[in-house]
């Protein structure tokens, strides 16, 4: 139960990952936010890495490419996808877009593990995916002719595929290192990647942005909820729960964006936020039954 309950603590704080992230879109440039995240996350974290130098070292010996392809998906691909999006699509598009997270999980674990897709495990993905699309659309079918999408769309989608990836890819995740020495490693090898990214487009190593209160605030609360914590629940409950069902879960964005809305922003929860709720929430604890129908 544990790791359920660490898997709704992660998806509520990347809800303000998307929310902060934002908000300060005019104010810091996507590439910018990305690895200054990153770069102060490693700086949080590199105690913890010097004491368990020897161990992490010996893993990254051994296992070097598979640390790369997690460093560069799950810190350095995600997140600058991710802002780059939300540059110039909307919060609500980026929600609707990031429903299909799950579908991508699933396929792609068929594809590479070559996992069966059950009946009770589709119907809940879609019952779930239902609820998100209701809440979009605030429970009026009329509403789909008023979205519009533009580049940053694709961009979402590309971080939806990333993300996804990196999932389904934890299956291989290094049994010698522990939830937090993955981390720090990842963190490591990611922030490398992105200063390789960020030096090249001319950017420089300078503060001037964090005179800014808003980016300021947002930073701090990026780098230690979204990052350290979300991607510690992530990693640990996805090893015990499995990619397909914690796929899931991604799905109670839209809830707690409305719910984070409603509390900082002062917007007001309607009738369509409650069924969008219960059909998510359905969709989820039907997934949770999956092994019951595979045995």
């Amino acid at each position: 139960m544990k790791y359920y309950i660490f898997l709704v603590f992660a998806v509520l704080f990347w809800s303000g990952n998307f929310i902060f992230g934002r908000l300060v879109s005019s104010n810091i440039e996507p590439m910018q936010l990305s690895f200054f995240r990153w770069f102060f996350v490693l700086i949080l974290l590199l105690p913890y890495i010097l004491l368990h130098y020897k161990n992490i070292l010996s893993v990254l010996k051994k296992k070097y490419f598979l640390i790369l392809i997690f460093g560069t998906l799950g810190i350095a691909g995600f997140n600058t996808f991710l802002y780059y999006g939300l540059q110039t699509t909307t919060a609500t598009n980026a929600l609707l877009i990031n429903s299909s997270t799950p579908i991508f999980i699933i396929v792609l674990s068929a594809l590479i593990f070559r996992t069966t897709i059950t009946k009770l495990q589709l119907s809940g993905v879609l019952l779930s995916t239902l609820g998100v699309i209701y809440l979009i659309l605030k429970g009026d079918i009329n509403h789909i002719l008023e979205l519009k999408f533009t580049v940053g769309d694709l961009w979402i989608i590309a971080a939806c595929i990333d993300w996804a990836l990196y999932t389904v890819m934890l299956k291989f995740k290094p049994k010698e290192l522990n939830a937090f020495e993955f981390l720090g490693l990842t963190t490591f090898i990611g922030t490398v990647v992105l200063a390789l990214i960020f030096f090249y487009q001319g950017y420089s190593f300078e503060f001037s942005f964090l005179e800014k209160d808003d980016v300021l605030y947002s930073l701090i609360y990026i780098v230690i909820f979204p990052s350290i914590l979300s991607f510690y629940f992530w990693n640990i409950s996805t090893m015990e729960v499995g990619v397909n069902k914690t796929g899931q879960f991604t799905h109670l964005m839209p809830i707690f964006g409305a719910v984070l809305a409603y509390i900082f922003l002062g917007e007001v929860l309607e009738f369509y936020h409650f069924v969008g709720i219960i059909l998510i929430g359905t969709g989820i604890y039907l997934s949770m039954f999956l092994k019951r129908e595979v045995n």
